[in-house]
């Protein structure tokens, strides 16, 4: 497995982002080793909020809320999922599956010692979070959906998403910030769309950028698609508390909400809770406004 890592000065003087870097290691599955890159923010002992991240973005997407969290006396963990921000990036798109992030994403979760976790997810987050709750029930006391989906290839994905998914892959040069700039409602400033591209020196850091859109199950016989259909499965067990906390105005992954919201049982009852004014990446457009949404939601859940 040929691997490439950002180098350290791409990420010098990043807007609003004064968060300590930490770096665990993890079995790449072929042999040898990958490092993970995650935010740890507030007091050790406070109760954890991990924030998973999706496409193309990384844990810089968190930096409006992880203040939220921690004045609230949370434990702030972002995780940089592999390819993304300052996590090592494998160059060969065959090396991305859903199989591997996954297991990369709980080697990581079990390298930093995370228990009793309280799941924010959106986008790709959500793909592999929820697969991991699914799968890790007993880690887990609290799941915030918002704006993802835990797609099975049995139904259609949805025009927007297939083109989205034909861009992707067409796109001569993958703008990664513009493409964060574009699902949002308000307009990001030059230097935030900068600082999503920061992890990208080149084409030859994109793989998994470029291969993160295939991955997503949209036929009934893609490989993720039947550990999905068990994940679902063991979704409606589920009876700790879960939130969905999606946007108003996300094309992609609007239909998943009300099935989550039907399915999952420990959402049944909960005070689902629409952003207003806020795309895809919700934490841009009304980052404040979701971290306050997580800090009530573990305040009125106790475990």
């Amino acid at each position: 497995m040929d691997v490439l890592r950002t180098p350290d000065e791409r990420f010098a003087d990043l807007p609003d982002f004064p968060f300590e870097p930490h770096y665990i290691e993890v079995d790449s599955g072929a042999g040898a080793t990958l490092r993970m890159h995650y935010l740890d923010e507030g007091p050790p002992d406070g109760e954890v909020v991990l924030l998973l991240h999706g496409e193309p973005s990384w844990s810089y997407l968190y930096r409006k809320m992880i203040p939220v969290l921690v004045d609230a006396g949370l434990r702030a963990v972002a995780i940089d999922l592999v390819g993304f921000g300052r996590s090592d990036k494998p160059t060969q798109r065959e090396d991305y599956t859903y199989a591997a992030h996954t297991d990369w994403t709980w080697a990581a979760i079990e390298a930093i010692g995370l228990t009793n976790i309280t799941l924010v997810c959106q986008d790709w987050g959500g793909l592999i979070g929820l697969r991991l709750v699914a799968e890790q029930q007993d880690r887990f006391v609290r799941v915030v959906a918002a704006n993802t989906m835990l797609p099975t290839g049995d139904h259609h994905p949805g025009k927007a998403f297939l083109a989205w998914q034909k861009f992707s892959q067409e796109v001569p040069v993958f703008p990664a910030g513009q493409i964060l700039n574009g699902a949002t409602v308000s307009t990001l400033a030059p230097e935030v769309i900068a600082a999503y591209d920061a992890p990208f020196p080149d084409d030859r850091y994109l793989a998994g950028a470029r291969q993160f859109p295939m991955l997503v199950p949209i036929s009934p016989d893609d490989p993720a698609a039947p550990r999905n259909r068990v994940a679902w499965e063991s979704l409606g067990r589920f009876d700790r508390p879960f939130l969905c906390a999606f946007a108003d105005s996300d094309p992609i992954t609007g239909a998943a909400e009300p099935v989550l919201r039907s399915h999952v049982a420990g959402a049944q009852g909960q005070n689902h809770v629409t952003i207003v004014d806020a795309g895809h990446f919700l934490q841009e457009d009304k980052g404040r406004e979701l971290a306050e949404v997580v800090v009530e939601f573990v305040s009125a859940t106790p475990r």
